[in-house]
């Protein structure tokens, strides 16, 4: 992963238009959730959710006899509103807690993702620099947003939240609009000293 401040990386992103969303679906960046990825944490015997829960939630209790990869419950710092988040697995609560992709999938396929080959779609889809824990209703309000569409309510995380766009954009070779890219650089004005987010990983089960 590149080092330095975020706002130098996305200076050295592309700016082209929109691509259509034509031939976009959930499937294209492989079966949801996969352990089998060359991404960090993949072949590990866990699926990413879980992975990404217990990286990410506190006070983590797990599920006896899954080889320590499900995740019962557990208390989130939610970062896109600032509230604590209890995270209870079941059929009418598990939702409370969603696994975001920072760079919306559908805004991935519109900004490069679609030329690239299908197992390095599954790996952006289930890289931990890509994924936050983050508050359900929140994270279905952004859709497939981009920065200039949607930015989370706790402007205390905006710059971060930015920056790991930016490096995930950088990572995997995408683009950004005209509007993104300006709203990126509104954003990261604020905080020019961000660093690119180091490469991230999730504990081991």
């Amino acid at each position: 992963m590149i080092a330095g401040p975020a706002v130098a990386l996305l200076e050295e992103l592309p700016v082209k238009g929109r691509a259509p969303m034509t031939g976009y679906s959930r499937t294209e960046f492989g079966r949801a959730w996969t352990d089998d990825t060359d991404a960090g944490g993949g072949h590990n015997g866990c699926d990413t959710r879980n992975d990404v829960l217990r990286r990410d939630l506190r006070d983590v209790v797990l599920r006896p006899g899954t080889g320590g990869c499900v995740v019962l419950r557990g208390t989130l710092a939610e970062p896109y509103t600032g509230r604590t988040v209890a995270f209870v697995r079941g059929e009418r609560t598990s939702s409370a807690v969603q696994i975001d992709h920072v760079v919306a999938l559908g805004d991935a396929w519109q900004t490069g993702a679609q030329r690239l080959d299908p197992a390095t779609r599954t790996r952006l889809a289930n890289d931990p620099l890509e994924l936050l824990a983050v508050d359900g209703p929140t994270n279905q309000a952004k859709g497939d947003g981009d920065a200039a569409t949607w930015l989370p309510p706790n402007k205390a995380y905006r710059c971060a939240y930015v920056a790991r766009q930016v490096a995930v954009k950088a990572q995997y070779r995408l683009w950004v609009t005209a509007a993104e890219g300006a709203a990126m650089r509104r954003v990261l004005s604020t905080c020019p000293a961000q660093p690119v987010p180091a490469r991230v990983g999730v504990p081991a089960p």
